[in-house]
């Protein structure tokens, strides 16, 4: 049998569709197409433009085959996994509390009463799909709940699982944080086990291959929605701890392994595991590493490089993070509040949006927020600066399909938006100071 050749050709990958039709109406035929043979390299990866050798050579941030044998060594991280998928967000998020409770108390109810009938079909009648009702008023289905159903597992509302919830970057939420009601919870039963676990430990989240938007990262103190960076459903966390699934049990993720090899590179016993963590977020916050290897982070998790100078790198890393998982603690920048004269005192928000210069904000009918530096949106996640993320999330929205609101103001702190508002604009430029000084440092010897 003769051995397969593999030829391949693209076009720009930011052409329109319509760009895309012109083209092939041009060339008409296969034949006229410039084809370049490909081959594989030694990870089998076949499309390897813009791939760094070196990259090959670097700590694997985690893998696969140490995660599933805890005895096998050969990543920083020994467990990590994705953020929360509950694919029925309108229920199980909402920005209040109550709310939330009320909402998940009326889905139980439904849920338990499609069960109780359920159960009373007889078996030559239990065809799941014809039987649920998708009126999405009362009940979300997906497989997971659908396998529920046949399982005939009863629904109960527990008050420990109203948990707090990163939802999108600087977006905190409350979830319904549930092995029932959420479809997929992959490791975060054993990352943040408990609301306690949230005061000690942290997480690194990254967009994972595969994704279409830019490389992001960030750390958080709370359960990370799966789409936490609006990337594919490849994205990753790498905590500093793991825990049974009550909290008890804390065992530090970071491989003896790993401890070991940066202790033996850097011929330094001082270092900790706490700075090899906090080094890994300044690495992957590096200009040049995004930029050198981002061929290889759209096919590979991240991996690790040794810098030169590893306790600036590390000192960079943990004020980071400590800016990021604390956003809510930092100093408001001082923007100009423009008050509208002919408007009533008003701290409420429908919906923000920036001015055509972004220099300001338009906050609602009675406050205007002036004097955004424009480095602001340097500072981006995904495919939007942090800024952004927070004109997006924190307005009031209805889910159609089940009439939910979702209404970001607070009763108890009616001024909490604006002050996030700054409190954000501070980590962004902040964050673009430090990232600036990881520029000023060598990424490799």
């Amino acid at each position: 049998m003769r051995k397969a050749r593999i030829f391949y050709a693209r076009v720009d990958e930011f052409w329109r569709k319509e760009e895309k039709y012109t083209y092939l109406d041009q060339i008409q035929d296969r034949a006229s197409v410039e084809w370049q043979e490909v081959h594989p390299d030694s990870n089998h990866n076949w499309l390897t433009s813009g791939m760094q050798d070196e990259f090959g050579t670097f700590i694997h941030t985690g893998t696969k085959e140490a995660k599933a044998n805890s005895n096998l060594n050969d990543s920083i991280f020994r467990n990590y996994g994705r953020g929360v998928a509950t694919t029925r967000d309108a229920w199980t998020y909402n920005f209040d509390n109550d709310l939330l409770a009320i909402n998940i108390k009326r889905f139980i109810e439904h849920f338990n009463h499609q069960l109780d009938t359920w159960v009373r079909l007889p078996r030559q009648q239990k065809n799941i799909d014809a039987f649920v009702n998708n009126d999405n008023r009362h009940l979300s289905w997906s497989e997971g709940l659908k396998n529920s159903l046949r399982r005939e597992i009863r629904a109960t509302f527990e008050e420990s699982h109203l948990r707090v919830s990163l939802y999108r970057p600087f977006t905190r939420k409350h979830l319904y944080f549930d092995a029932t009601l959420n479809e997929r919870r992959y490791q975060i039963p054993v990352t943040f086990p408990t609301e306690k676990i949230s005061l000690e430990n942290i997480s690194i989240c990254i967009s994972d291959r595969g994704q279409r938007s830019p490389f992001s990262v960030l750390t958080t103190n709370m359960i990370p929605d799966l789409h936490l960076c609006a990337t594919s459903d490849l994205f990753q966390c790498f905590p500093f701890y793991t825990y049974d699934e009550d909290g008890t049990n804390r065992v530090e993720n970071i491989t003896d392994w790993a401890f070991d090899q940066f202790r033996v590179h850097y011929k330094d016993t001082s270092i900790t595991k706490w700075n090899i963590f906090h080094y890994v977020y300044a690495v992957l916050h590096h200009p040049h590493y995004r930029e050198c290897y981002a061929a290889d982070l759209k096919k590979a998790l991240p991996r690790i490089p040794f810098a030169p100078d590893f306790h600036s790198f590390a000192d960079i890393g943990k004020q980071l993070a400590e800016i990021h998982v604390n956003y809510e603690q930092q100093l408001e920048y001082p923007l100009e509040r423009i008050e509208n004269p002919r408007s009533p005192l008003d701290w409420r928000v429908e919906k923000m949006k920036l001015s055509k210069d972004k220099c300001s904000l338009i906050y609602n009918d009675f406050l205007t927020l002036s004097g955004i530096p424009p480095e602001v949106f340097d500072y981006r996640l995904g495919n939007r600066s942090a800024l952004d993320w927070i004109i997006d999330q924190y307005q009031v929205s209805m889910d159609k399909r089940s009439g939910i609101t979702n209404d970001p103001n607070r009763e108890d702190d009616p001024e909490y938006i604006v002050r996030l508002i700054g409190q954000v604009i501070t980590v962004s430029l902040e964050t673009n100071r430090l990232v600036d000084q990881l520029n000023g440092l060598r990424l490799t010897a």
